[in-house]
């Protein structure tokens, strides 16, 4: 099965035949997935090089000339070294456009912290008006890409290596799913992380909520889950920094006594290369771990 990024770099160059007002702004990051494409549309695919702000700065330039940009690039690269330019060029200008990242929080171990972002999301949230994808298959990457690329606001799609199994029917305005239900409280697992969620919470009485789009964040979804269980105790595991979504979940909770738990990548940076598995049970997202802190978390 092709990756997420795979996925992006076939979709986005099918897109850029059918919508002429398509562009894609690369920072060599895929450069080579996108050759037969940009031989095609050599107008709207550019290359800017190892230039990351100048890979927003284009793209915003693009989106104020009417165009629907495609910015991508490594989630380190897209959102924290360039961060000014998508404050301002993006934002500031009150211009759309979708930012595509790859990479995630761990997913190339051996490229080092420099190649890691695990605050990606945290930072996106200190700016208004950004939708925020995170999926969890090639196929549900695909569907809100297209989404995504018929309207004119601000979007990030966050693309991972881990994935789930199988793949769910998702849309940005459609809120979180419910995957599984039960009493004891609410369990949120953001994109890539319901499988080892749902292996986790086997036999426990918890409601799993499935997640794609996390902001804006499914207030009225959560607050059903967890008005339903007999605890209103819910845990939210992202695959990104741990926390990040704490504070949304809390205000959405505002009316009833609550608990809210944040499990995620932690702040301590893991300095041996390793395996992206690994990573994942060091941050204590693997099965076992994830088991043991939200049993250890819920009420009996």
């Amino acid at each position: 099965m092709d990756t997420m990024r795979d996925r992006f770099i076939s979709t986005a160059s099918q897109l850029l035949d059918e919508e002429p007002r398509l562009a894609v702004v690369l920072a060599d990051i895929s450069a080579d997935g996108f050759a037969p494409a940009r031989r095609t549309h050599p107008d709207r695919v550019i290359n800017v090089g190892i230039r990351e702000q100048l890979l927003v700065g284009v793209g915003a330039g693009m989106a104020l000339t009417g165009m629907r940009p495609i910015v991508h690039t490594f989630a380190s690269f897209l959102v924290e070294r360039p961060f000014e330019q998508v404050k301002l060029d993006f934002g500031h200008q009150d211009v759309g456009g979708i930012l595509v990242s790859a990479a995630g929080s761990y997913d190339w171990p051996a490229g080092g912290f420099t190649h890691m972002a695990p605050g990606d999301v945290a930072l996106l949230d200190t700016l208004d008006g950004w939708t925020v994808h995170v999926p969890g298959h090639p196929d549900e990457a695909e569907a809100l890409l297209r989404e995504a690329v018929t309207g004119d606001d601000r979007v990030y799609v966050r693309l991972s290596l881990q994935e789930n199994r199988e793949a769910r029917r998702v849309s940005g305005g459609s809120g979180f799913s419910v995957v599984r239900e039960g009493r004891r409280g609410t369990v949120i697992a953001v994109g890539p992380m319901l499988d080892n969620v749902l292996a986790a919470t086997e036999g426990l009485d918890v409601t799993v909520l499935y997640a794609t789009t996390v902001r804006p964040f499914d207030a009225e979804g959560v607050r059903r889950a967890a008005g339903a269980a007999t605890n209103a105790d819910v845990v939210i595991v992202e695959p990104y920094l741990a926390g990040t979504s704490s504070a949304t979940a809390g205000e959405a909770l505002m009316d009833l006594p609550h608990r809210v738990l944040g499990l995620g990548v932690g702040r301590a940076e893991l300095r041996r290369y390793g395996q992206m598995e690994e990573h994942l049970t060091a941050h204590g997202l693997d099965p076992r771990g994830l088991r043991e802190r939200i049993s250890g978390f819920l009420r009996p």
